[in-house]
């Protein structure tokens, strides 16, 4: 079965490397900013164009949008879902509002005004661009609490007890609205688990794998 890495929001595809060393599967990893576009919904129909057949998707935080997106568009191709630091809900106004104010940072300072405003520092090679259209599909994304609901194939949730953006209590909840759930809270990790404790990931990401056959 074909496996595919949504990367998180700022980095890109390179922070998979040591998953791609771990693993033996036919593996797609994507670069949403080389696939233009600025939504969610539109990456998640790029991968899917470009994947053939069933497929398992595993995605950080925006990554982890795009695959409930594309198990939401294909549901019958999408067998397996692991989010690691993606909630279910969509953007409540006040965050929309914070999402505004980081496009105008970044419009106005590029990658510079990201790291000294809004997290630590970044990639050096994500451009104005990048960094517009990813914080663009975060705030425009659609609430997918009814795909986590409804998905019918094994749903792994990963989160870090040191994660400031998604809270465990709610990491989990989102674990226990699904049919078929396994949670993971990762010590000493923040909200990119894989880039923080890529060994570990590494388990629980091959423990996934095995329930998705």
């Amino acid at each position: 079965m074909n496996v595919v890495l949504l990367h998180a929001f700022p980095l890109d595809e390179r922070m998979w490397e040591p998953q791609l060393e771990a693993l033996d599967e036919d593996v797609y990893v994507p670069n949403f900013y080389d696939l233009g576009g600025n939504s969610v919904d539109g990456w998640a129909e790029h991968v899917l164009e470009r994947v053939d057949g069933e497929l398992v998707a595993v995605g950080a935080s925006l990554g982890g949008y795009v695959a409930l997106a594309m198990a939401r568009a294909a549901p019958d191709r999408v067998k397996g879902l692991l989010l690691a630091g993606a909630r279910a809900t969509a953007d409540p106004p006040e965050r929309r509002a914070a999402r505004e104010e980081m496009i105008r940072v970044v419009q106005a300072e590029g990658i510079e005004g990201w790291n000294r405003e809004f997290a630590p520092p970044g990639p050096a090679d994500r451009t104005t661009d990048e960094l517009v259209r990813g914080i663009q599909a975060l705030r425009d994304r659609r609430d997918a609490t009814d795909v986590v609901a409804g998905f019918p194939g094994p749903l792994t949730v990963v989160v870090g007890d040191r994660d400031e953006i998604l809270p465990v209590d709610e990491a989990r909840q989102i674990a226990e609205s699904a049919r078929d759930a396994s949670f993971e809270v990762v010590e000493g990790a923040g909200h990119v688990v894989s880039v923080d404790a890529p060994d570990r990931f590494s388990e629980i990401l091959r423990a996934f794998l095995n329930r998705a056959g």
